[in-house]
């Protein structure tokens, strides 16, 4: 870690973004379980309800490159208290008004909140810990599984517990107040990235990541396994129920991926720091992906649960590779922060197409055996992307 903070400081700062990463999930995860449910109350179609996951991607990716302008004119601190507001404000507006319009609108902003932050903290990481990076985005990923698992996998108990999906929507806004929290106790003053000289004082022609093949290949890779991601969350639990599960059983199958998940998070990110062959992770992660969608299209319930086991590799293990793409690839937090939202802006838009697609097919065949092949499609594409991704790249700055 770096020399410039205490222990002190150095914990406040991991336990932020800890707290602030626990953020970016649940207000999406939340929706899975209760996908049927919001269906039938609200006369909606699956492709209709699906847009309450979708429309939170395409917004990750539409608006990620903002979080570089908002450094630049308010600062990291501010950035992320209006962020962290608006996704707790939004999340709470689900329990006091359950209509689809409303549910839209705060899919939307909780989105934009999302989108902003994910870079922001690559780019923090990059700055406060150049040199254990990688053990770092540990504790983003795990932060960001703890936060999908709680809303996969309590909030179909809390609607058990209350009879209320909106309350069911609306508790994970509590996690927000615990981001804002830590932001205020270890952001003190209005921090602000570190930007790098302009070309004109060192004689330097930065070349912008959207004119770089390399960026390309990572946006595209990012954009896979974040589909496979967000369609896995939003469609095992449907899957699960279509095969006779009942909607507590079906969600503690989606809650024992995410819970290994969890665990995996933040243990898979310090062993590529040891391990760093990241060619064969990817296609390790990928074999297994490809065995769990097998257990799955059977509709047997043991194999099922295991399918759960094998899935929760891939879930975990990519999403801290793709982040790491970014800082292997570049010198500065600067270069760092507009990487990572070249690709999560085109990455996330790619997702947020995969699940509206899942769910525009399953109304017309109403058979989930399509919504399997369109994951596997997902994780071949992944594959075949490895060998041109490859190992860790030539830094750029």
């Amino acid at each position: 870690m770096t020399t410039q903070f205490s222990k002190k400081q150095t914990i406040l700062l991991l336990l932020t973004i800890f707290a602030v990463s626990i953020n970016m999930r649940p207000a999406i995860t939340s929706i899975g379980p209760m996908l049927d449910t919001i269906r039938d109350d609200l006369a909606l179609t699956n492709a209709q309800v699906s847009l309450l996951t979708a429309l939170p991607v395409f917004c990750m990716g539409l608006f990620a490159s903002f979080a570089p302008v908002l450094n630049r004119k308010i600062g990291l601190t501010r950035s992320m208290f209006l962020m962290l507001i608006i996704i707790g404000g939004m999340t709470v507006l689900r329990g006091f008004y359950s209509t689809y319009a409303a549910l839209l609108v705060s899919a939307i902003l909780i989105g934009i909140g999302i989108a902003v932050i994910g870079p922001l903290l690559s780019a923090m990481i990059k700055q406060f810990f150049p040199d254990r990076a990688t053990s770092v985005i540990g504790v983003y990923t795990f932060g960001m599984g703890v936060g999908a698992t709680l809303g996969a996998g309590l909030t179909a108990v809390f609607f058990r517990w209350t009879g209320s999906y909106p309350f069911a929507l609306s508790i994970w806004a509590s996690l927000a107040l615990v981001g804002i929290f830590f932001c205020a106790i270890s952001l003190r003053g209005n921090v602000r990235l570190k930007q790098t000289e302009t070309p004109a004082a060192n004689g330097a022609v930065r070349i912008s990541p959207w004119k770089q093949k390399k960026a390309w290949l990572f946006l595209v890779f990012f954009g896979l396994q974040a589909s496979s991601f967000f369609c896995v969350i939003t469609w095992v639990v449907p899957i699960a129920t279509d095969s006779g599960m009942t909607l507590v059983a079906a969600s503690g199958v989606l809650s024992l991926m995410t819970g290994i998940q969890i665990v995996l998070n933040l243990i898979f990110p310090i062993v590529y720091e040891r391990f760093p062959k990241r060619k064969l992770w990817l296609l390790f992660f990928l074999t297994m992906g490809l065995i769990s969608i097998g257990l799955l299209s059977t509709g047997n319930w043991t194999l099922m649960w295991i399918s759960a086991i094998f899935m929760s590799l891939p879930l975990a293990g990519l999403f801290p590779i793709t982040l790491l793409f970014p800082l292997d690839a570049t010198e500065t937090a600067e270069d760092t922060n507009a990487w990572t939202a070249m690709m999560q802006t085109g990455g996330y838009i790619m997702a947020g197409f995969v699940p509206l697609i899942i769910a525009l097919v399953y109304d017309v065949t109403g058979n989930h055996a399509y919504t399997l092949w369109i994951f596997a499609v997902l994780f071949i594409c992944m594959i075949g992307l490895t060998f041109l991704v490859g190992e860790r790249e030539q830094r750029v700055g």
